[in-house]
C-alpha cells in the first residue's frame, strides 16, 4: 500500500492523472481510504448474505462468525498487507471500526428484541455488546477454533449471548 501512486492508479484505470484527481481530489490518501471503505462495504454485504435465513439470532451470529473469520483468513490482499506492512492498514481499519460496529449493532438490535432479552437488559446496550464481542472474536478468536461448528456454537450461546438472552427453555 505504501507504494501505491496516483500515476499507477491512472495507468491501471486507463485514464489521465488529472482525471484521477478529479475523482479523488485527496489524491493517494483518498484512493486508499475509499478503497478500504469499499472493500469493507463489500464484506458487510457478503456477511449479510451469509446469515440470511438463519432461524434465530444465535444461529445468525454463528454463521456470521464462521463466515467473517474465513473471509478474512482467505482474503489475499488483506493477508499480504498485514504480513508486509501492517502499520499502513491498521489506522484505516481503526477509523472504520465505528462504522462497522454501527452496522452490526443496528442489524442485531431488532433481532435481539424479537428473541426477548433478559429482564433489565437494554436492547441498544445488548446489541452494542454483542457487536463488539463479535468483532473481537473475528479479529482474535482466542482459544476457540472458529472452524469447529461445536466451538462456535458454544462460544456464541455460552459466552456471547449468555448475559443478554434468557437461558434456553427458561
Amino acid at each position: 500500500m505504501a507504494r501505491i501512486t496516483v500515476e499507477e492508479v491512472a495507468r491501471e484505470a486507463g485514464v489521465s492523472r488529472a482525471t484521477v484527481y478529479r475523482w479523488f481530489p485527496g489524491g493517494r490518501e483518498q484512493i486508499v481510504d475509499e478503497g478500504i471503505t469499499w472493500e469493507i462495504g463489500r464484506f458487510l454485504a457478503r456477511l449479510g448474505h451469509a446469515v440470511e435465513g438463519a432461524p434465530d439470532v444465535a444461529t445468525r451470529i454463528e454463521r456470521g462468525l464462521t463466515f467473517a473469520r474465513r473471509s478474512l483468513e482467505h482474503h489475499e490482499v488483506l493477508q499480504h498487507v498485514l504480513a508486509t506492512e501492517p502499520g499502513s492498514l491498521l489506522p484505516q481499519l481503526q477509523a472504520t471500526l465505528p462504522l462497522v460496529l454501527g452496522v452490526i449493532r443496528d442489524h442485531l438490535r431488532p433481532l435481539l428484541e424479537a428473541e426477548g432479552l433478559r429482564p433489565g437488559v437494554d436492547a441498544e446496550e445488548a446489541a452494542d455488546h454483542v457487536a463488539r464481542m463479535f468483532m473481537s472474536l473475528v479479529s482474535s478468536p482466542g482459544p476457540w477454533d472458529l472452524d469447529d461448528p461445536d466451538q462456535v456454537r458454544a462460544v456464541v450461546r455460552e459466552r456471547l449471548l449468555a448475559g443478554v438472552l434468557p437461558p434456553a427453555g427458561g
